[in-house]
C-alpha cells in the first residue's frame, strides 16, 4: 500500500497517478481524506487531554503535600473524568486508524513515469521483439484442435470431473507439462542463481493482502469453507483460514512478512513451481476455447527482493530470466510495457511478454514481470536493515514475473511447432527431459 505521510504530503501527484490509472481519485481518496482528518484530529484531542492529566496529577500530589486533601480529592475527580474521555479518544483513534488503513488497502500502487498513460491493452508499447513468426504450407490449427487429435488434451473429461475452464493432459502431453517445469525450474536455478522453493499450494488472509489480492480482488479467488471472505472485505485477516493461491507469487513474497532482512543477503531470488487456481470472475465469455484461461493451471514463478537503488536493474534481469525460457524453446515473443489502464493493481511498472501462437494469428501473453516498489513489502511489513550502526530499518523493493505460465508455454508449443501431418516437434532442448521423445504423433 502507499505510505500515508506520502500521500498526504502529494496529494495532487497521487490523485493525478490515480487518474491516469482510470481511477475515480474523489471515489477512492474522499474518505480517505476525511478519515485522516478525524483521527489526526482525536490523536491531537488526546494529546491534549493528557498533557492537561499531567499538570492535574502534579496538582494533585501538590495539594496533598500541602494537606489539602478537600481540594485534592476534587482535582482526582476531574483526572478521572479526563481518563475516561481519553479512553474514548484512544477507541475512536483505533477505530478511525483501523478505516483509514482499509481505505488505503483499496488504493492501487502509483505507476512509474515511464509507464505511457492509456486506458487499455491498446495503449500498451511493443519494447521488443525476438525470433520468426513460423511460416506454414498449411493452415495452422489452435491448440484444442491440435490436442485433441492427438489424443493428449481432454477437455471434455475435464468438464465432466470438474465442469468447465479445467483440463485433462493425457500420454505424452501429461509428460510435455512435466517436461517444461523441471526444464524451467532448472534453468533458473543452475544458470540464473534462483533458489527453488516448494511452497503451500493454500494460504491465509494475511498472505493475500500482503501481495495485494485481498480485499479487492477477493471474487477472483477460490476459498476453503473456514475462509471468511466478507471479514476479509472489512480487513480482518486471520491466521487460521485457508484459500487457494492464484499464484505462487502470494506464499513466495509472504516467506518474509513480518520480517527485518539483513542487507547483505540482498537481492534474494526465489524461483517456485506451484498450481495456480483462479476463479476467473471478471472473465464470463473470454477465452472460453482450448485451456488459454483456466481455473487450474501450472505456473513457475519467479520472486525477488531488493533493495530500493536496485530493483530497476533486478526488474530488467528478472524479466530477461523469462525471455531466455521463451529462447531456449525457440519460441517467438515480444516484450510490452504496459499501459497506466493495463497494470495490475500492485505494480508500479510490468512488462508483458507475448507469445506468437499461429493457431490463433495473435500474440498472447505468457508472462507479467512487475516491479511493485515498497508497495507489497509495506503490505506485508517486509524490511531490511542497512549497514550502518544507526541505520533504521527500510522496505525492501519486491518484484515478481512468470517464468513462465507452463500451460501456456504448451500449448504455444504446439501450435508453433505442428506438421502437416497432424505431428508435433518437440524443441530440442526438451529432448532430455521427454526421455528422447522428438516428436508427438497420435498414439494408436
Amino acid at each position: 500500500m502507499l505510505d500515508l505521510s506520502f500521500v498526504r504530503a502529494n496529494l495532487e501527484l497521487v490523485k493525478a497517478k490515480l487518474r491516469a490509472r482510470g481511477a475515480d481519485p474523489d471515489a477512492l481518496l474522499g474518505d480517505f481524506l476525511a478519515l485522516d482528518k478525524s483521527r489526526r484530529e482525536a490523536i491531537t484531542q488526546a494529546e491534549q487531554l493528557k498533557a492537561r492529566r499531567n499538570e492535574l496529577s502534579q496538582e494533585v500530589g501538590a495539594l496533598k503535600k500541602a494537606g489539602k486533601h478537600d481540594e485534592s480529592a476534587a482535582v482526582m475527580e476531574e483526572t478521572r473524568a479526563l481518563k475516561d474521555k481519553l479512553d474514548e479518544l484512544d477507541r475512536a483513534a483505533a477505530s478511525l486508524d483501523d478505516e483509514l488503513r482499509l481505505a488505503l488497502a483499496r488504493v492501487p500502487n502509483l505507476t512509474r513515469d515511464e509507464v505511457p498513460v492509456g486506458t487499455s491493452e491498446a495503449d500498451n508499447k511493443t519494447v521488443k521483439t525476438w525470433g520468426e513468426i513460423p511460416r506454414f504450407d498449411f493452415a495452422p490449427k489452435p491448440h484444442w484442435e491440435l490436442g485433441e487429435a492427438l489424443g493428449i488434451l481432454d477437455l471434455e473429461r475435464a468438464a465432466k470431473l470438474s465442469g468447465a475452464r479445467f483440463a485433462v493432459y493425457m500420454g505424452a502431453g501429461a509428460r510435455l507439462e512435466r517436461a517444461l517445469i523441471s526444464f524451467m525450474l532448472d534453468l533458473h536455478t543452475r544458470k540464473h542463481g534462483y533458489t527453488e522453493v516448494l511452497p503451500p499450494f493454500m494460504v491465509n488472509s494475511k498472505s493475500l493482502f500482503g501481495t495485494g489480492q485481498l480485499p479487492k480482488f477477493a471474487d477472483d479467488l477460490f476459498r476453503s469453507s473456514d475462509a471468511d471472505a466478507e471479514g476479509a472485505a472489512r480487513g480482518e485477516y486471520k491466521d487460521s483460514d485457508h484459500w487457494l493461491i492464484p499464484t505462487a507469487e502470494v506464499p513466495v513474497t509472504n516467506l518474509y512478512r513480518d520480517e527485518i532482512l539483513d542487507e547483505a543477503r540482498l537481492p534474494i531470488s526465489l524461483t517456485a513451481y506451484t498450481p495456480c487456481f483462479r476463479a476467473e470472475a471478471g472473465a464470463a465469455g473470454k477465452d472460453t476455447r482450448g485451456i488459454i484461461r483456466q481455473h487450474q493451471f501450472q505456473k513457475v514463478e519467479l520472486v525477488k527482493f531488493t533493495r530500493p537503488e536496485e530493483s530497476d536493474a533486478q526488474h530488467e534481469q528478472l524479466t530477461r530470466d523469462a525471455e531466455e525460457i521463451l529462447e531456449a524453446l525457440e519460441l517467438p515473443y515480444r516484450r510490452v510495457l504496459l499501459s497506466t489502464g493495463d497494470t495490475g493493481f500492485s505494480s508500479a511498472k510490468t512488462y508483458d511478454l507475448e507469445v506468437w501462437l499461429p493457431g490463433q494469428n495473435l500474440y498472447r501473453e505468457i508472462s507479467s514481470c512487475s516491479n511493485f516498489d515498497a508497495f507489497q513489502a509495506r503490505r506485508a511489513n517486509i524490511r531490511y536493515r542497512p549497514s550502518g550502526p544507526k541505520a533504521k530499518p527500510e522496505f525492501v523493493h519486491t518484484l515478481n514475473g512468470s517464468g513462465l505460465a507452463v500451460g501456456r508455454t504448451w500449448l504455444a508449443i504446439l501450435e508453433n511447432y505442428q506438421q502437416a501431418d497432424g505431428s508435433v516437434l518437440i524443441p530440442e532442448i526438451l529432448h532430455p527431459y521427454m526421455g528422447g521423445l522428438d516428436r508427438i504423433v497420435r498414439e494408436p
